[in-house]
């Protein structure tokens, strides 16, 4: 076989792969908000926030849980799960200005504490009313998230 004909299939069988792995990620988004709708959520749980700990996603919401899926990955189980009153909002803030490079434009951040630690999460103005009246709707009984 000559030369350039290994290398034409070669690059054929790479774009196979990378067409395959795109609509893998494709039909996992379509799977993970099959049941309940998504909405973007970024997720920052380095220590002190920063930059570099930013990771895009996607955010989910059932009866007792907020679920996050990391965007680039093909699993269809969520990646963390937050406890719905273990979230406590400290504060909103907007992203500085490196931090506006690696979130969703229009995204504001809020501050906040889990049982596990500290945890930012970036998502948009409207998201953000969304998950702050779950927060705040916990069923009777329940302790409910002090937020801002």
């Amino acid at each position: 076989m000559p030369f350039w004909l290994w290398l034409l299939d070669s690059f054929g069988v790479i774009v196979g792969v990378v067409l395959l792995l795109l609509l893998g990620l494709v039909v996992r988004r379509r799977v993970v908000s099959r049941h309940h709708p998504t909405f973007d959520l970024s997720v920052n749980e380095r220590e002190g926030g920063g930059l570099r700990g930013w990771m895009l996603g996607v955010g989910r919401f059932n009866d007792t849980h907020l679920e996050w899926f990391r965007v680039f990955s093909l699993s269809p189980r969520p990646r963390r799960r937050f406890e719905r009153g273990r979230v406590e909002v400290v504060r909103r803030r907007d992203p500085d200005q490196n931090e506006a490079y690696s979130l969703h434009a229009g995204a504001v951040i809020i501050e906040c504490t889990t049982v596990e630690g500290p945890v930012q999460f970036a998502l948009s103005p409207s998201a953000l009313t969304g998950l702050l009246a779950w927060l705040e709707s916990a069923p009777p009984g329940r302790d409910s998230s002090r937020v801002i």
